[in-house]
């Protein structure tokens, strides 16, 4: 594709010499490098081996002037020749805006003619480009050399599309400026052709119009109700009510709680009459069995009165403790050493043992 630099005011091409191995690409160039004036060209890069076989590219830079008041600045390439070199052709053919072909007229060559031929549009078809659409001007090459096929046999096996065509002799010049001559005319009258045929943008200062609000359609209202009107007869006869606001209803009351039941006071303890066991000493003795009389005559009074869950937890309570603290009664010490006494007594006098 052109690139064309508007600021700068450049116009640069791109052209690719393509053919078989040693069918005369590289000589090409370097007699255009060798004729054009140096001011009008760069540096000519070539790297090539000992039998001058392309092993990269070449590349020339030329000057041909000004163009519509472009500067035109055109860069030459070729590729290498041989098959086992078909990543690089592909790869210096990105770009391309025109092509040659540089044919061998030999006609031991004519084999790699066409299969260099056929590679060429395969590696176009792969970056999108069409072959017919493409400028290409076709070039037989070592027309000084005895034994060459003729144009017309070179036509009918390499140029069945009817693309223009020279008979070149790369060694001495004969052919190459006219066949770098056509091939940049034709390139750059596809870039006016598609530079005219390209629409211009058209820029249109219509009124700004406002957007169309958008309105919800609003919800039906119900229609009010008209007011009854008294009639004259009825305002006159009936008397005006009044209205009486309604007295307010007091809050309820909460249930008063029910008041603990008094505990009952305890009863003084009474002495009860103190009889004395048989054969123990008398008189009146001081009971050490309190707390069970008291809990006695406790459970005496109580029996008056109606009892609780919490008077009859606390009584058995009580019982519990008064049955585990209270005392037994033994017989007195003086009795029981009378009683062994007496017994010891009686086995004597009987022979008891």
């Amino acid at each position: 594709m052109v690139s064309i630099n508007y600021s700068s005011r450049e116009v640069c091409c791109k052209i690719v010499y393509y053919g078989p191995g040693l069918s005369g690409k590289t000589t090409n160039l370097l007699y255009v490098h060798s004729k054009v004036p140096a001011d009008t060209r760069g540096k000519m890069i070539s790297l090539a081996t000992e039998a001058d076989r392309t092993l990269y590219f070449d590349f020339l830079p030329i000057n041909i002037g000004s163009i519509n008041g472009f500067a035109a600045k055109f860069q030459l390439y070729t590729v290498p020749g041989q098959v086992y070199y078909n990543a690089t052709r592909k790869l210096v053919l990105r770009g391309v805006d025109g092509v040659v072909f540089v044919a061998d007229s030999q006609p031991d060559k004519m084999d790699e003619n066409i299969e260099s031929l056929s590679n060429l549009e395969e590696n176009l078809r792969e970056y999108g480009y069409d072959i017919n659409e493409l400028p290409m001007v076709i070039q037989f090459n070592k027309r000084d050399l005895p034994g060459v096929m003729t144009v017309e046999e070179l036509n009918a096996r390499l140029n069945t599309k009817g693309r223009p065509y020279f008979e070149a002799s790369a060694t001495v010049g004969n052919g190459v400026f006219d066949t770098l001559k056509l091939i940049i005319k034709m390139v750059l009258e596809k870039a006016k052709n598609s530079a005219s045929s390209r629409p211009k943008p058209t820029v249109s200062f219509a009124p700004a119009q406002e957007p169309a609000a958008h309105h919800e359609p609003e919800p039906e209202k119900a229609p009010y109700p008209e007011p009854a009107r008294p009639q004259p007869s009825q305002a006159a006869a009936e008397p005006v009510a009044t209205a009486t606001m309604p007295e307010p209803t007091p809050a309820p009351q909460p249930a008063p709680r029910p008041e603990p039941e008094p505990e009952p006071q305890p009863v003084a303890s009474v002495e009860p009459t103190y009889r004395p066991y048989p054969g123990s000493e008398g008189g009146p003795r001081v009971s050490e069995n309190t707390s069970v009389q008291g809990s006695s005559l406790r459970q005496a009074a109580s029996s008056h009165t109606t009892a609780t869950p919490v008077m009859e937890q606390r009584q058995a309570v009580e019982n519990f403790q008064s049955a585990k603290t209270a005392p037994t009664m033994a017989p007195s010490v003086k009795r029981r050493a009378d009683k062994e006494k007496k017994r010891g007594f009686f086995k004597r006098l009987f022979g008891i043992k």
